[in-house]
């Protein structure tokens, strides 16, 4: 019986590896491949590298054999950028970069993107180019200014007459002329066109229009840059693209991949959540915003002691200084952010009848303005949330000053000062001390003879938690 058992078990298990073996084998039908799809929209930042890098993993993992990088960007961070191209150069199966859809354009950083693209293509009424660096937060430089053109420094030597009416060289000067000093914009300019022409030679793309589209900001439509030879073809859409570039050949880090994109399943790579995130909080304007937010729900914390507004306060500043962190910005700017910040909070427990406050509403508007000074669109601090918290600031500040203005002017309320003269009565007396009623609370008093409950009393004076009081009449 045991055998019988045994055997039995044993025969069930192959039959059950045995059926699983054949849902997982091929049924003799060729499977499409697969080719996924990554969509670059808008500026090119943190948010924008982490997808695409993640995208391509992803890809990979889902059995890609190719991906397409869709493209429409006016051009972003030169990190980010760099973060792209390493990701697509490393890329174990083709990228093929395609600017699209119609009207669509790949500006500054998207042309470096498309260069280093396996294949690159351009969708009609597109363009591309426009690669000068521009400069980010007042030193940094994503995507520097274009510097100014050199001067010629090897003039033509000066000619002279001599005493036979001929002419002659003048003589050449004896100190060597100096050569010019290099700037922070040369130097950028000059990697910025090194890069390019790398990936250019790399993908055997027009070289020198690649130096042009840098040094001079040169641009091109789709079908120009066909003709140049700095994009492999013009494809109306992402079908379009996968039919023209079917048996296409590219060179890979491990030798030539000949692509098979026919009867292929296309799959959208999405933004997830995460990405979604990173892309909002590394959002200048949101960034700005989010710090207000938990330096002030800090504050609100320590004077009223809810534990809600120091929770999300610190949520929000932790997420507003990431944001800023991954950013270019200037630190002058953050600092005066800061400082005025710092000052707004002062002005409600100091009485500087708004010196404090609009100091701090000065520096509040000017470091936002100088923590993201940029040409690239979608990277700077929004001018209207700026002067949204400058009135809103402002009003405060002027509210508060009106207020202590008043309060300086209207009698003491409290204090010895406003118990001396004030009128009550007798709750309960022994001899010649006892409680009265005065201003609706109960004190300690005393006097110098007795007095009977309800006896109306005037404070006289003050010794320390004791009234001195005497007798009043009801009339007086």
């Amino acid at each position: 019986m045991v055998g019988r058992a045994y055997r039995l078990t044993l025969f069930l298990a192959l039959a059950a590896l045995g059926a699983l073996l054949w849902m997982q084998a091929p049924d003799g039908r060729a499977q499409a491949p697969v080719v996924a799809v990554l969509t670059i929209k808008g500026p090119i930042g943190p948010a924008v590298a982490d997808y695409v890098g993640r995208g391509i993993d992803k890809a990979v993992e889902q059995g890609a054999g190719a991906i397409v990088l869709r493209m429409d960007t006016p051009g972003g961070l030169d990190t980010s950028m760099r973060e792209i191209i390493k990701d697509i150069l490393a890329a174990p199966v083709p990228v093929i970069g395609f600017v699209g859809p119609r009207g669509a354009r790949a500006a500054s950083a998207g042309t470096y993107i498309l260069y280093a693209s396996h294949v690159a293509a351009m969708a009609p009424a597109t363009e591309l180019g426009a690669a000068t660096p521009v400069q980010v937060g007042g030193g940094g430089f994503p995507f520097g200014r274009q510097p100014e053109p050199e001067e010629e420094r090897d003039a033509p030597a000066e000619k002279t007459d001599d005493a036979d009416g001929e002419a002659a060289e003048a003589p050449e000067e004896e100190e060597p002329a100096r050569a010019g000093k290099p700037t922070i914009e040369d130097k950028v300019l000059q990697d910025a066109i090194a890069y390019i022409r790398s990936l250019a030679q790399l993908r055997g793309r027009n070289v020198e229009w690649a130096e042009k589209a840098v040094r001079e900001a040169a641009t091109l439509t789709s079908y120009d840059a066909l003709e140049a030879g700095v994009i492999d073809l013009v494809a109306t859409d992402v079908e379009d693209l996968l039919a023209q570039v079917d048996g296409r050949e590219v060179e890979m880090d491990d030798g030539r991949v000949t692509l098979a994109t026919t009867e292929v399943a296309v799959v959208e790579i999405e933004k997830d959540w995460r990405t979604e995130l990173l892309q909002i909080i590394t959002n200048p304007t949101v960034a700005v915003i989010l710090m207000t937010i938990g330096f002030y729900g800090i504050v609100l914390e320590f004077y009223t002691g809810a534990v809600v507004s120091g929770v999300v306060g610190a949520i929000c500043l932790l997420l507003g200084l990431y944001g800023l962190h991954v950013l270019p910005i200037n630190y002058a700017g953050l600092a005066l952010i800061i400082l005025g910040m710092i000052l707004l909070i002062a002005e409600a427990f100091l009485p500087s009848f708004g010196i404090l406050g609009f100091g701090g509403v000065a520096a509040f508007v000017i470091g936002s303005v100088m923590l993201i000074d940029t040409e690239v669109p979608g990277l700077g601090v929004s001018p209207y949330l700026m002067a949204a918290v400058a009135l809103l600031a402002g009003g405060a500040t002027l509210l508060i000053a009106t207020k202590m203005y008043r309060l300086r002017r209207e009698p003491v309320r409290t204090g010895s000062e406003e118990m001396i003269g004030s009128r009550g009565k007798v709750i309960d007396w022994s001899d010649d001390h006892g409680e009265v009623r005065v201003l609706g609370e109960v004190w300690r008093a005393r006097a110098q003879g007795p007095l009977e409950p309800g006896r109306a009393v005037r404070v006289t004076a003050m010794d320390g938690m004791t009234l001195v009081v005497e007798p009043q009449s009801e009339g007086s």
